[in-house]
């Protein structure tokens, strides 16, 4: 019976503990957090380098200030919290980034945020108790757990790195291919980049994998989907596709392969580097591209890298992978339709 009601009970207050609410939704809003704050602010400070307009550089500056505010609101939004709650997801934030780094403000804007729906208008002071209940709990978790978890995202990040330095052709290939599936899988390739501060050679081979598939499935399902289809997958996302995933999941195998090909091309060939900001967002805006740009500075080589493994390769392998697999019947008209 008081199972029951604790049930009633956290259903009324919408809390869900799965791991779709945790690990697809706060994950995935993350990311937004991360473009509306750090990720732009990198981009205006690139502008600013570039052009020495002083406003810019501002910018930059007050973005990357308010990173941790932008995550744990953006955060706290993904899992419904109520508007005090939401509100005092920015100091939440700001403690764990400070304490723990993105991973740190996720937990600590997760931990607080269900702590804070669980309390909102339960009392008669809910202007004190529900942002006071959200605030204490965010930054002790922060201050208990940040630390932990941070290290070992970092650990694992310096792990990926280095084995790419020390085997670029194999680790580019891995890195490629299954930041790239992440990418368009209902998760944030984005965040996952961000938190495993994957950069350099490894953040080049991520980015590779990420445009073959935005690059890949705006090419291969372009005779279903035009120019609209091809814009908003090419710029937008290729996780537009899930849904004729699940119903034909080989239609995933042309992009995966173009992936697994421009992986060493970027790390191998090219050396293709990239920043921690930009290196899961693949073409989405131009953003991979820029900060390839931030990170390498402009050479020729980056350029030549940026056009082929971002762009040319990825356009020609999915679309001769997709017409062998369309020949065998293993792709159908009609298989990659959006409802655009």
């Amino acid at each position: 019976m008081a199972h029951t009601s604790v049930k009633e009970f956290l259903k009324r207050k919408n809390v869900n503990f799965t791991a779709k609410t945790y690990f697809i939704d706060a994950l995935g809003a993350m990311a937004f957090g991360l473009f509306a704050s750090l990720l732009i602010g990198t981009i205006f400070g690139t502008l600013g380098e570039k052009t020495q307009i002083p406003l810019f550089l501002t910018i930059s500056e007050y973005c990357s200030s308010a990173t941790g505010a932008a995550l744990g609101i953006s955060v706290a939004h993904a899992l419904h919290a109520p508007q005090l709650v939401l509100f005092s997801a920015a100091t939440v934030g700001i403690a764990g980034y400070a304490q723990g780094g993105p991973v740190g403000s996720l937990v600590a804007a997760i931990a607080s945020t269900e702590l804070g729906k669980i309390v909102s208008k339960e009392t008669r002071v809910d202007i004190l108790a529900t942002p006071g209940v959200t605030i204490l709990s965010g930054v002790l978790t922060a201050q208990f757990i940040g630390p932990g978890v941070s290290f070992f995202m970092a650990s694992f990040g310096n792990m990926v790195k280095t084995a790419t330095e020390m085997q670029p052709f194999f680790m580019g290939m891995l890195v490629s291919a299954l930041m790239g599936i992440a990418l368009t899988l209902p998760i944030s390739s984005a965040a996952i980049c961000f938190m495993l501060s994957l950069d350099g050679l490894a953040g080049g081979a991520a980015t590779a994998g990420c445009c073959a598939q935005m690059v890949g499935f705006a090419v291969l399902s372009f005779p279903e989907n035009g120019v609209g289809g091809l814009l908003a997958q090419g710029l937008g996302t290729s996780m537009l596709q899930m849904g004729n995933i699940v119903k034909n999941p080989r239609i995933w195998i042309p992009p995966t392969l173009a992936s697994m090909a421009t992986g060493p091309l970027a790390t191998c060939l090219f050396h293709m580097e990239n920043i921690r900001e930009a290196s899961g967002m693949g073409t989405c805006g131009l953003v991979g591209p820029i900060g390839v740009y931030t990170a390498m500075g402009g050479t020729p080589q980056m350029w030549l890298g940026i056009l082929l493994v971002c762009l040319a390769f990825p356009a020609a392998l999915t679309w001769i992978f997709g017409q062998a697999l369309r020949k065998a019947g293993w792709i159908q008209p009609g298989d990659l339709k959006l409802d655009l």
